[in-house]
């Protein structure tokens, strides 16, 4: 491969890499500023989807896939069922405190400057030798994340479904008591 079709891919890659990671940051902001819990929870649709699409530029297509069928497909309908099943409000609501939105912008900011802060503190210029190397190369096979999940996680994420579980039974027998 010359060096002229390598370019032409990795300014592809940026393109598509900014198109996504804008679309990300635009649902990321209608999803905390929308006052319908029904929108917020759609907009969280499209960041998870967005998110899904960065793992496949990584080339990390069973990353996209756990994605879309542990996020997409099971968070989010949990969320949405949850919140058909407590009634919740759908319009806007009077419990908004629109006071706090300044704060609130200030301590985003100050958490993401600390987190920028931290990152380049421990990274700093070091560059990464991953390009034109596949992932078994790497050492980083489907096999291993399977064993990983399945063996050293496995009592975790038994705990966490439960723990869903218990949530959304809960909140159903909180928004029943009438």
């Amino acid at each position: 491969m010359s060096i002229l079709a390598v370019t032409e891919v990795l300014v592809a890659q940026n393109i598509a890499f900014a198109i996504i990671a804008v679309g990300v940051v635009v649902a990321g902001v209608r999803l905390v500023t929308t006052e319908n819990v029904v929108h917020a929870a759609l907009w969280l649709v499209v960041v998870l989807a967005g998110i899904a699409g960065l793992y496949i530029l990584l080339a990390a297509e069973f990353t996209a896939i756990v994605q879309v069928l542990v996020y997409i497909g099971a968070i989010v309908v949990l969320f949405l069922f949850g919140i058909m099943l407590t009634r919740a409000r759908l319009g806007e609501g009077e419990t908004v405190n629109k006071k706090m939105r300044a704060p609130a912008l200030v301590i985003a900011v100050a958490m993401f400057a600390l987190m920028a802060y931290s990152l380049w503190g421990y990274f700093g210029s070091t560059e990464l030798e991953v390009m034109g190397r596949s992932t078994a190369e790497l050492g980083q096979t489907t096999a291993q994340v399977a064993d990983t999940l399945f063996l050293t996680y496995l009592i975790p994420f038994e705990v966490v479904s439960v723990l869903l579980l218990a949530a959304l039974t809960g909140a159903i027998v909180l928004a029943r008591r009438d």
